[in-house]
């Protein structure tokens, strides 16, 4: 479980893909020191195992289910990334429920800037776009973000400044893909309506204006 609250920026030393997959490794600034062989880590998003521990280098194995549904493929040695290291009992949370299943690959379509902040678009599936709601949670490579806008294809999100110089999403320009997970409550509340169970539906919702999407 992780909140998407990106604890620190790593840098892939090693990204090789190979027939069962791929294997990754990355140097952190405290992540790896503080962590135990098994333990898991958000890297952009993706929830993986560490598999082995080198000093302030961790490696993971990525199987080929999870470069067919992420962006983690594409991933080059030098590259930035955002890392969070599961949930420990008892600390603050800050983001939201965060499982590390990446549900979709979306598309920066929008970036430009209001004051100090950015405003970031993103195109996504439908299938993606039906489990958001406006001021609803989203995790964008990671980031637990605030939904602004939605429409058919794609959504909004604000980033402040402070986002901005502890995440890697800044640097992210127009036509980069990015990971997508869907906030977990909300994926679980569509699915219960979906199957009209007591007799409310999301079509009911809509038709009474709960809904706008």
């Amino acid at each position: 479980m992780f909140t998407g609250i990106v604890r620190e920026i790593g840098t892939v030393v090693q990204a090789v893909v190979a027939a069962e997959g791929m294997r990754l490794a990355v140097e952190t600034v405290t992540a790896a020191e503080s962590s135990n062989v098994g333990d898991s880590v958000a890297v952009n998003g993706a929830c993986l195992t560490m598999t082995r521990l080198d000093g302030k280098v961790f490696h993971a194995d990525v199987m080929r289910e999870t470069l067919s549904k992420t962006t983690l493929g594409g991933l080059r040695p030098g590259e930035k990334v955002n890392l969070e290291l599961a949930l420990a009992a008892g600390e603050r949370f800050g983001g939201h429920f965060v499982l590390g299943h990446v549900d979709d690959v979306g598309i920066v379509n929008e970036k430009r800037r209001e004051g100090d902040s950015i405003v970031m678009g993103f195109s996504a599936p439908s299938e993606f776009i039906k489990y958001l709601v406006p001021k609803g949670s989203v995790a964008v490579d990671g980031l637990s973000l605030t939904v602004t806008d939605i429409s058919e294809s794609g959504f909004r999100v604000g980033l402040i400044p402070h986002t901005l110089d502890v995440t890697t999403l800044g640097a992210r320009g127009i036509g980069d893909r990015v990971n997508l997970e869907a906030d977990m409550i909300g994926k679980h509340v569509y699915q219960y309506l979906s199957k009209g169970r007591d007799g409310v539906t999301v079509d009911l919702l809509r038709r009474t204006g709960f809904v706008e999407h």
